[in-house]
């Protein structure tokens, strides 16, 4: 009787062969599209919840920002991340601030100059903003002629919780929280209405800086 053919030995070993090669190939196929994915979904999540950009449209904030500018904006200030005092933030119109008649969805930015609790005023005898009777050192501002008063209006308010007042670098020509004491927030921007805190000029190339 004849014995077993070795040759269906070396065919199934074969085959095993061949499975045991496709197994590592196909694997790593699926880790490759696993990453990609995963990739994906991070890259999609961080466009959406943690950074947007913004182009700048008017010359409020020169020159710290000038028109043209794109700008990166960090969605977890405020909330998982504090604002601070000298923050430039995106916000959205609480109201009236850029005279249209449907403000919905319409952004400004501006610089944080009072947090909630803050007392601030305009000016003393130097022309300093006064934060909590304290002058106020501002390097980025542009100021007509050069001076000497921080703001040609004066003002004198205490920052409500759950608010901030904003100004304009370009502070003879912007229209922030001094322009809008009469409005629906007494000039003050609701926390609830930041977008986030700016943190980087991202285009054009040349202008590339931290904020």
């Amino acid at each position: 009787m004849p014995e077993a053919s070795p040759l269906a030995d070396a065919t199934d070993d074969g085959a095993s062969t061949r499975a045991s090669s496709a197994r590592p190939t196909t694997r790593w196929l699926l880790e490759l599209l696993a990453i990609v994915l995963v990739g994906l979904v991070l890259s999609w999540g961080v466009r959406t919840f943690l950074v947007r950009s913004f182009s700048i449209p008017s010359g409020s904030m020169e020159q710290t920002l000038m028109i043209g500018d794109r700008i990166v904006v960090n969605e977890l200030a405020p909330g998982a991340m504090p604002l601070h005092r000298g923050d430039v933030v995106v916000f959205e119109d609480p109201g009236g601030w850029l005279g249209y008649g449907d403000d919905a969805g319409q952004y400004l930015v501006k610089r944080v100059i009072g947090l909630p609790g803050d007392h601030v005023s305009c000016c003393d005898a130097d022309g300093h903003v006064l934060v909590d009777g304290e002058p106020l050192d501002e390097p980025y501002l542009t100021l007509t002629d050069g001076g000497p008063r921080a703001s040609a209006t004066d003002f004198d308010v205490t920052v409500p919780e759950g608010a901030l007042w904003v100004l304009g670098d370009n502070r003879d020509h912007s229209a922030d929280s001094r322009a809008h004491q009469t409005g629906p927030y007494a000039g003050f921007v609701p926390l609830d209405d930041v977008i986030g805190r700016a943190f980087v000029i991202s285009w054009p190339v040349e202008r590339w800086q931290r904020l």
